[in-house]
């Protein structure tokens, strides 16, 4: 709310302490925001004291930029992940933090894949997404006026805002009336540490419940895919597998995704909305 009564400006005080915090997240990970050689990269999400899923706006891979993307890619060694996490940014921030139409990047995004002659998005090399990172930052600079923003710092001010912004967006006022929640409660902006679900074949991401919330049927129940992230689970891009096909293809992140979301049932004695991300091989809740 501060944000709102403070004519749509973060307080300094604020601005300060994200900016001590980002230090300590730094440190924690080992890795430091805009570092060319072994760059931070940021989730922006909402976090509105009552869940409003699917409402207001996330903004993932923050922290990329041309010298950052070449750096993930020496780094990993996986020059298709870094340019693909750098085409998802620029999409997702040209859209949140400054409305450009998402059809506009769509329509330069399936151009490329007709060309390219392939089906699934997994289908595009390395070189046909640098070719749609270039495509998008002339998008941005045609619809904007400006390049897009190189500088993390300024990245993560404005995805932040937009954050915060998305808050009064019609659907979640719409949400908000339909279930009877008070416009004033207002939302937080959570910012993490990226892991990715779209670094190859032992990566994933999924979303799932601890029973079918249809019947209440005590059975592990959502959906995942491999190499991807979160958002291609939900947009329909891609069709996701059933969870129980992950006992198959990760058995360890299986295992210890039914011990947790076990746990975290019996600890709410409700059933528990999940979404998880598997970096390679490894489990993040």
């Amino acid at each position: 709310n501060l944000y709102f009564q403070n004519d749509k400006k973060v307080p300094a005080e604020v601005d300060k302490q994200m900016k001590e915090k980002l230090k300590v997240l730094e440190n924690e990970i080992g890795q430091k925001l805009g570092d060319k050689k072994n760059p931070l990269l940021l989730s922006v999400r909402s976090g509105a004291r009552v869940s409003m899923p699917g409402m207001m706006n996330t903004i993932l891979n923050l922290g990329l930029n041309d010298e950052t993307t070449a750096g993930l890619a020496e780094k990993t060694g996986n020059g298709r992940f870094a340019y693909d996490c750098y085409r998802r940014f620029i999409q997702m921030f040209g859209e949140v933090a400054f409305h450009i139409d998402m059809a506009k990047f769509d329509h330069i995004f399936d151009e490329q894949k007709r060309k390219a002659k392939v089906k699934l998005d997994t289908g595009l090399s390395e070189e046909d997404l640098k070719k749609i990172v270039v495509e998008y930052k002339k998008l941005f600079k045609k619809e904007i006026g400006r390049e897009f923003p190189q500088d993390p710092m300024e990245q993560l001010i404005r995805s932040r805002d937009a954050v915060f912004e998305s808050f009064f967006v019609p659907k979640a006022v719409y949400y908000r009336k339909m279930n009877r929640l008070p416009d004033d409660m207002g939302t937080a902006v959570n910012v993490q540490a990226m892991v990715f679900g779209n670094m190859g074949d032992t990566s994933g991401t999924g979303v799932g419940f601890t029973r079918n919330p249809a019947t209440g049927e005590k059975v592990f129940y959502g959906e995942f895919l491999i190499n991807a992230q979160g958002e291609d689970v939900v947009a329909g891009i891609r069709t996701p597998q059933p969870i129980a096909q992950l006992k198959e293809v990760m058995p360890q992140a299986y295992d210890e995704l039914v011990e947790i979301t076990t746990n975290l049932e019996k600890y709410y004695r409700d059933m528990q909305d999940i979404e998880f991300t598997v970096q390679e091989g490894k489990l993040y809740m």
